[in-house]
């Protein structure tokens, strides 16, 4: 059992299992901070933009593809955990051979898809004059400024892909609800459960008749939207595969729920606008039910909120009709009947308008101060980018940050100098280090395999111990690239017999408790199941030519010597000898076993744990009468 790493970002994993001849990609996580490498792509042409320095190149449809460490076109099936962890899916189903299938839930398949043709119409509505590709020589390269100077492998860059590949990408998924097994190929039995992170995510479990592999990506514990995660199901697992850990251990998220709050309301109430720049689904539904409950007494009611997005109208409205993928509170909801999300409310009474782009009706409903949501959270291309450069050089106004997949810093570099107030609040619910080692402890799984960043404390935090996983026995690491051998053997296969085949055996107890019989059959493999099937019978010669069966092919089954247990007393043998009129019988010890001397005969018998020898010079009688004698002290079966 191999694991093939082909990323380095531990919450955008992708990993290759080969288990039981069987091929597994788990996730396809599309890391897209190689955007922050360039300039933003504005909606209108901005001549601060375009006379910035050439600190970077002006190209923002670049992304990194996955590396050749594996054949992506021997991959069997892709297992998606969440929305966030398939947005390289059509840069493999559609370039790279793969013939397999893919396994999501339902609200992955159509948030990944919200998100993609979000990102597709983001990049080909700033079409550019002309495209750079030269830079990517080697030798051009090491002349760039950092950091694009120090990337690696960017031959391997591509450009975002179509919606006409994301519709392909996304018609190769197979749609599975929590608990569903399915079946691959007979080998291995998967199964996706609740995670507790996203509408619809998963974590899997992998596992043959004998053994069990976990894969547990982006989970949480808290009480938020999701299911609550299913900890029960990952108990007494071979192996634990851990990734999509919280890139924030040290923050709160109800702190930061808290701390955004409070920026927004005092941004607002001085006249100031408030730009958030996220995705169109997850943390965007907590953010508006949590303002939900916090207008009214902050004084907010009169300040409009606007959601713009290509996808807004369907992301507000997938969330609502999810009812089943829902925690226990929000479903019960849905049968009263109530809307589970109370931006429903919100939206009813005009304190939350959504848009699908700056264009058309937002234009002439557009009133501040107000608070806007929108893409993309890297200010490198969207929406976001407009409002940057609108609501830049007023320091009434604030950005606030709540993803945390992109450094904020970083985002903010080419809007320099910026009178704005910006303020960071990174909101992840995913597990933080206490909450797995709690987790590891309760689920005992034999062996833990990470990405290495897990396994050591933060660069930045050198001193944290605390901000690393701590398990015994401690946890296997794996970094980007590399192919880890994973700690545990296949010992057992499972084998049916056929019942009639089953009705001929005769058990015989050799110790109490076990019982064991011999059994003449033939084995018959197909779609990694194992039949064994009674023997054929033997074919009757006939004189006339007849027409050749298939199970003539298989050779006649020969009919068994009974199988031999127990041991022999040499005391009660030398006796049992002595009867049957030998005599001058002699016995001496050896180091493994015995060996009875019979002078007269010219005759001895080794006797040993697993094996009797009778050695006489050429007489046959001799030799059946002292194996018949041997016989007696032994069981047959």
């Amino acid at each position: 059992m191999k694991l093939y790493c082909l990323s380095g970002h531990p919450t955008l994993p992708c990993n290759v299992l080969k288990f039981k001849s069987t091929t597994i990609m788990l996730d396809c996580g599309l890391d897209m901070t190689s955007t922050l490498n360039f300039l933003p792509l504005p909606l209108v042409q901005s001549p601060r933009l375009s006379n910035l320095p050439g600190w970077s190149l002006k190209d923002g449809n670049a992304f990194l593809d996955k590396t050749e460490l594996i054949d992506l076109s021997t991959v069997d099936v892709i297992l998606i955990s969440n929305y966030h962890c398939m947005m390289a899916l059509p840069y493999i189903t559609e370039h790279t051979g793969f013939t397999g299938t893919v396994y999501a839930t339902e609200p992955t398949v159509q948030i990944g898809r919200l998100l993609m043709e979000e990102l597709v119409n983001f990049i080909e509505r700033v079409p550019k004059a002309q495209s750079a590709s030269l830079w990517k020589n080697k030798d051009i390269q090491r002349l760039l400024p950092s950091p694009l100077k120090d990337a690696v492998e960017v031959s391997t860059w591509r450009r975002c892909y179509t919606m006409q590949e994301v519709n392909s990408a996304l018609s190769k998924i197979q749609l599975v609800g929590y608990s569903q097994k399915i079946e691959l190929f007979g080998a291995v039995q998967v199964t996706p459960l609740s995670s507790g992170y996203a509408l619809g995510s998963s974590n899997w479990i992998i596992q043959s008749h004998y053994e069990k592999v976990s894969y547990v990506s982006g989970s949480s514990l808290l009480t938020t939207h999701p299911q609550p995660m299913d900890q029960a199901s990952l108990k007494n697992s071979d192996v634990l595969v851990l990734t999509g850990l919280t890139q924030i251990p040290t923050a709160n998220p109800d702190g930061m729920v808290g701390e955004f709050c409070s920026n927004l309301a005092l941004t607002v109430r001085n006249g100031g606008n408030v730009l958030v720049p996220c995705y169109p689904s997850g943390v965007i539904y907590d953010l508006l039910e949590c303002l939900y409950q916090y207008i009214d007494s902050a004084g907010l009611s009169n300040i409009p909120f606007y959601f713009i997005s290509p996808v807004a109208n369907s992301s507000l409205e997938f969330s609502q009709i999810f009812a089943e993928w829902l925690c226990h509170n929000k479903q019960t909801k849905v049968y009263l009947p109530e809307p589970p999300f109370p931006h429903a409310e919100l939206i009813q009474t005009n304190k939350l308008k959504h848009y699908p782009s700056l264009h058309g009706d937002f234009s002439s409903d557009f009133r501040q101060p107000c608070v806007v949501f929108t893409g993309h959270p890297s200010l490198r291309f969207g929406d976001v980018v407009h409002f940057m450069e609108l609501w830049g050089k007023s320091s009434l106004n604030t950005v606030i940050f709540t993803e945390p997949d992109f450094s904020y810093l970083e985002a903010l570099a080419p809007y320099q100098p910026l009178a704005m107030k910006c303020i960071y609040c990174p909101i992840d619910t995913r597990l933080n280090f206490i909450q797995v080692s709690k987790l590891l402890k309760e689920v005992q799984p034999l062996h833990v395999v990470c990405p290495e960043q897990y396994t050591q404390p933060p660069p930045a935090q050198s001193h944290r111990m605390d901000l690393m996983i701590d398990c015994q026995p401690p946890a296997m690491s794996y970094r980007r690239a590399e192919v880890l051998a994973l700690p545990f053997k296949r010992r057992y296969e499972k084998i049916e017999i056929m019942p009639e085949l089953a009705d001929s055996l005769v058990p015989m107890e050799i110790k109490p408790g076990i019982s064991l019989a011999t059994v003449s059959a033939v084995l018959h493999t197909k779609d990694n199941k194992h039949v064994l099937q009674p023997p054929p019978r033997p074919t009757q010669p006939t004189g006339g030519k007849k027409r050749k069966r298939a199970s003539d092919d298989i050779p006649d089954c020969k009919v068994l010597k009974p199988l031999l247990s127990g041991s022999i007393p040499v005391e009660q043998f030398v006796q049992a000898l002595e009867k049957h009129g030998f005599s001058d019988v002699k016995v001496e010890d050896t180091a493994k076993g015995h060996i009875v001397l019979l002078q007269e005969a010219e005759t001895l018998i080794q006797i040993e744990e697993d094996s009797t020898h009778i050695i006489c010079d050429n007489d046959e009688m001799l030799r059946v009468r002292l194996r018949d004698l041997v016989l007696k002290f032994l069981q047959k079966f």
